[in-house]
């Protein structure tokens, strides 16, 4: 992101980064800058871990840096380093995220006495790399399916006969072609870069698609041959992927960083070279199961809406002719009953006049009758008739009647309503009667 500052510069704001993200950035921009790397340098602080792990220092006079040796490679020492001793060590850079540390992950611990063919390792090491022969640009991923596999390595070495095992067990349809040439002395450098221009001719003619370069471990004189220049650059142009699987785990040569692919062993490579026929037939296996379901479904569905569509359409001509008759059925049902509905109609309409008017009649005179008694019965329950008789209606001057003398008190005001008007009372001393 920019920004502008006050001068109308630009100014790149870094970007904020989560603290274990920095360091596994950190390790990976060490992955693919240095390792691996070969160092020298003096032991101090050695110690050992019950788990078998081994934990140092490696310095000398303008620096040190922390190493660690995890208990795999530390069961391959032929000896127990001590503080000072002098040691050249083979390994790969990385950042411990816990504390943030740079640590050194040794894979090789010799004495320093080796520490000749150490520095021409390195020398070849750093000039090759510097002229892109290690580039990852450059690596070629392996075919998957192959058409035969070329193999270097000596006809007398254990590592022939780990990788035809392999491979056979893996691969039995795919052919090997076997470039036989010495892994270890002077004269194994011609002989594999012999060897590997043999397999390219076949390359060439598509007889082979990825080539096995493999021998045993063993120290790094034995592997010698493999930091070799002219091999480097052998690898480098072949036309098809070289997959390096030379030594143990912990060996590197100039040979696997040049190669498309390293394996650790021998048979890694093997493995790593082609895909096992078993799982390619498995998946095949599985791939047509899913067909067959697949296609089984489709043909069920098809099926199905073919009878469908075949019920409901039946015979074009049949289904017309039944249509039209039950359209000329209801039209004759229609028009006989509108007549016969009219017919009724017209008979019944002057009988049905006359019955309506002597209806009218009745309920007419039914209702004058009616209204006649219930006049009589309200004029008996006018009040004015009774006082006609010489009653009369007693109340307080509030309008409420009286009706008991136990309403009423000496000296109280009555109002008395007879048939032709009103008299104020006044009352006495109650008497008994």
């Amino acid at each position: 992101m920019l920004l502008t500052s006050a001068v109308d510069r630009p100014v790149v704001t870094p970007r904020i980064w989560q603290v274990g993200a920095l360091c596994r950035a950190i390790a990976q921009a060490l992955e693919a800058r240095f390792n691996p790397v070969a160092v020298r340098g003096e032991v101090s602080g050695f110690s050992k871990a019950a788990s078998g792990h081994c934990y140092f220092s490696l310095k000398d006079g303008d620096g040190q840096i922390r190493c660690a040796m995890f208990r795999r490679a530390a069961g391959l020492l032929d000896f127990t380093p001590r503080d000072g001793d002098a040691i050249e060590v083979l390994g790969r850079l990385d950042v411990y995220g816990p504390r943030g540390d740079l640590q050194l992950i040794v894979e090789s611990l010799t004495r320093a006495g080796k520490g000749a063919l150490f520095e021409q390792f390195l020398r070849l090491k750093a000039r090759l790399e510097a002229e892109g022969l290690f580039d990852p640009a450059r690596k070629r991923p392996l075919p998957a399916l192959p058409r035969g596999i070329g193999l270097v390595t000596s006809p007398g070495a254990a590592a022939l006969h780990d990788v035809v095992t392999c491979l056979t067990r893996r691969v039995p349809h795919i052919p090997v072609v076997l470039a036989p040439a010495a892994v270890q002395g002077s004269q194994a450098p011609g002989d594999l870069v012999r060897a590997l221009n043999g397999l390219y001719a076949l390359a060439a003619a598509g007889t082979i698609d990825v080539i096995l370069l493999v021998r045993g471990g063993g120290s790094i004189e034995d592997l010698w041959a493999f930091n070799d220049e002219l091999l480097a650059w052998t690898i480098a142009v072949s036309p098809v992927p070289v997959v390096s699987g030379v030594g143990h785990e912990t060996d590197f040569s100039i040979a696997d960083f040049v190669a498309d692919l390293r394996a650790p062993t021998p048979t890694a490579a093997a493995e790593l070279a082609a895909t096992a026929r078993n799982e390619w037939l498995s998946g095949l296996a599985q791939a047509a199961t899913r067909l067959r379901s697949v296609a089984a479904r489709r043909l069920d569905n098809a099926s199905q809406r073919i009878d469908v569509a075949g019920s409901r359409l039946g015979r074009p001509s049949a289904r017309i002719g039944a249509q039209t008759m039950r359209l000329e059925r209801a039209t004759y049902r229609l028009r006989h009953a509108a007549a016969t509905r009219l017919q009724a109609a017209q008979a019944a309409l002057p009988g049905r006049q006359a019955a309506l008017a002597a209806a009218l009649d009745v309920r007419l005179r039914r209702a004058r009758e009616g209204l006649e008694r219930h006049s009589l019965r309200l004029d008996l329950l006018d009040p004015k008739l009774v006082l006609q008789r010489g009653y009369a209606l007693l109340t307080d001057l509030d309008g409420t009647a009286i009706s008991q003398t136990s309403q009423t008190w000496t000296g109280q005001a009555l109002r008395a309503t007879l048939a032709d008007g009103e008299v104020d009372l006044t009352v006495e001393p109650h008497r008994l009667i």
